[in-house]
């Protein structure tokens, strides 16, 4: 099922949400966008307003192949403090299906209870919030399980979801045209 959700709650990591729509549409995923707070409107940490495909109840009987957290405290924050994020979160993972997370957005996972078991990385001091030590990597797929450490790390962990989502191939031609150097592409990239 090459078709994703991202989560956008108000405070929301700029790159990683963007890195993330835009790297899984050039690869050929159908990606929906959503805004946790209600409207269509979300606000990022550094105030860049995205007009969401719709709110998130719009989107929470759909099934999706991965559901996407990008970062940011404020955001993280926005996103723990919805029950409607952890309910689609914890159907997604009793399905079997991607759940990603990047930045201060792993603790989102963890506090939904589908972190329990994989490894994962996130932004350094986040792992208090989890109560276990990540691991010392950009990003890191565990399973249905894919995190990246932060924003720097953002189009990396978005190939990573691609190559889990679509193929492998379509995560290395995307990477290409990019122009992504060997060294900054996820393992087997």
């Amino acid at each position: 099922m090459c078709k994703a959700l991202v989560v956008l709650a108000d405070g929301f990591e700029d790159v990683e949400a963007v890195a993330a729509i835009d790297v899984l549409r050039r690869g050929g995923a159908h990606v929906d966008v959503a805004s946790c707070g209600g409207g269509r409107v979300a606000v990022s940490a550094h105030g860049l307003r995205v007009e969401a495909d719709g709110a998130l109840a719009d989107f929470a009987d759909g099934a999706y192949g991965a559901i996407i957290l990008p970062g940011g405290g404020k955001g993280t924050e926005n996103l723990m403090a919805s029950g409607l994020v952890t309910d689609l979160l914890r159907r997604q993972r009793a399905a079997g299906r991607l759940v990603c997370a990047i930045c201060a957005a792993p603790a989102a996972l963890a506090a939904a209870g589908v972190l329990d078991g994989a490894e994962f990385t996130c932004y350094p001091g986040i792992e208090e919030r989890i109560g276990r030590e990540p691991e010392a990597a950009d990003v890191v797929a565990d399973g249905a399980t894919v995190t990246g450490r932060g924003p720097a790390a953002a189009v990396k962990f978005a190939l990573a979801v691609l190559a889990r989502l679509v193929s492998p191939e379509a995560a290395r031609a995307v990477a290409d045209g990019m122009l992504v150097p060997p060294g900054e592409r996820p393992e087997g990239q």
